[in-house]
């Protein structure tokens, strides 16, 4: 791995939180996610299920972890089992955990091999009593699942061969356990932001007209690596131009021209965990008149949002209550009218044709982390703040994001340190 060991003591306590939440005589199966496949005989790069990872600490594949609280032998009560290493896997892809290994990053005591993971996994369904059965499903709001993953595979082969056992959905408790970020992994989200300002200040020395959009890209991607990061957290959008009105850009193939912006979303990952920014820069270091007072009223919005941000304050009252302060900012930019504002009706506001996605989502081991959106903003809960313009017929937009902690009495912005202010993004691009 390329980040520093985590401790432990963080996997152990989230297995301790996790089996507080479960019915009695219970039993938890989670799997890592499958290596898939491209084409001919290659592979995508290695993901680890966040579930597992947030459990374990382990990042390898085919892992399975089982918890069964209530098992007589104490010594079973948790178990992880493995791939079995061997010289002819070990020569072609390097090497995999010993159960020592395993054992020492998740702080799980039992480590098995695959092998045995049948029979001991019969043995508790059958005679350890187990009555509630508890699989793992994607089950965030947004996702589209049409490739059948190692967790709903084993769904189906478990219904199967115990079909008449009670099964339990373990994903809106781990939803609920990773709302909320412990203290180990805030510093882990930390330094991924940390390494994120690092690339961002390489992109504002390396700027100028001419450069390719993909040059940007591996600018940030250099400076991701270097830093120990495996990488983008997500695929990056590096949009000049009219593409900056495109919320999902990503072909980055375009020139950077002269008098344009340059919309940049892009963070690190750190051991599984993600940064999430997104900066507006112009391409020759300089904003013209009409983009700095765009950029000024996103940033506006965005501080107003950031401050209105508090553990009593539930996701969806406070997108309304950003949503009329950007009204309010898109009428002084003479982009809406008050009478275009006293005329609209309800899901056709004014405003949506120049905003129009969500304020946040919540961040942590997934870029969209899991989270009730109905529910409170969390104490230890992390949250992109993210407002736009786009401005189809100016052929620009501005957005600007950051990553902020829901405290007690506050919050902490993790990006703080990271220069968002226009007239500092032009001096350290002409310093």
């Amino acid at each position: 791995m390329r980040y520093a060991p985590i401790d432990p003591s963080l996997f152990v306590n989230n297995r301790k939180r996790l089996v507080s939440a479960l019915k009695p005589n219970a039993l938890v199966v989670l799997n890592s996610n499958d290596t898939m496949p491209t084409s001919a005989d290659g592979t995508m790069p290695f993901k680890q299920n966040s579930d597992i990872f947030y459990l374990t600490g382990i990042n390898q594949e085919e892992s399975i972890l089982v918890l069964c609280p209530g098992f007589r032998d104490p010594a079973k009560r948790e178990i992880l089992f493995l791939r079995e290493p061997n010289e002819h896997l070990e020569k072609w892809h390097g090497h995999k955990h010993t159960k020592a290994e395993a054992s020492s990053i998740s702080g799980v005591k039992t480590v098995m091999w695959l092998s045995e993971f049948e029979s001991m996994f019969h043995h508790m369904m059958v005679m350890a009593g187990a009555e509630h059965v508890y699989l793992n499903t994607n089950e965030h709001y947004r996702a589209e699942v049409v490739v059948q993953t190692r967790d709903a595979r084993f769904v189906d082969w478990c219904k199967m061969k115990y079909p008449l056992h009670t099964y339990q959905r373990v994903a809106p408790i781990m939803a609920a356990l990773r709302t909320v970020k412990q203290p180990q992994e805030i510093k882990l989200i930390q330094r991924a932001c940390d390494i994120t300002e690092k690339a961002f200040r390489r992109i504002l020395d390396f700027m100028k007209p001419g450069v390719m959009e993909y040059e940007v890209e591996a600018e940030y991607a250099h400076e991701f690596i270097r830093n120990g990061s495996r990488g983008h957290a997500y695929t990056p959008i590096v949009a000049s131009g009219k593409n900056n009105i495109i919320l999902h850009y990503i072909d980055n193939n375009q020139k950077c021209v002269k008098g344009d912006l340059l919309l940049l979303d892009a963070g690190a990952e750190y051991a599984n965990y993600n940064a999430d920014l997104t900066r507006t820069i112009p391409v020759n270091g300089r904003f013209s008149k009409r983009q700095k007072q765009v950029y000024n009223a996103v940033l506006r919005v965005q501080r107003k949002a950031i401050g209105m941000m508090s553990s009593g304050m539930v996701y969806f009252d406070y997108h309304r209550e950003v949503e009329k302060i950007m009204e309010s900012e898109l009428i002084g930019l003479k982009l809406i009218s008050k009478a275009d504002v006293k005329k609209q009706r309800p899901g056709q506001e004014a405003f949506r044709k120049y905003y129009y996605h969500g304020t946040s989502h919540m961040l942590g081991l997934d870029v969209h982390d899991l989270g009730n959106m109905h529910a409170k903003m969390a104490v230890g809960s992390v949250w992109t703040v993210e407002p736009g313009i786009y401005i189809k017929e100016e052929g620009f937009g501005v957005r600007l994001e950051n990553n902020v902690l829901i405290k007690k009495n506050g919050t902490d912005d993790l990006m703080k340190n990271i220069p968002i202010e226009a007239d500092e993004i032009e001096s350290l691009m002409n310093g």
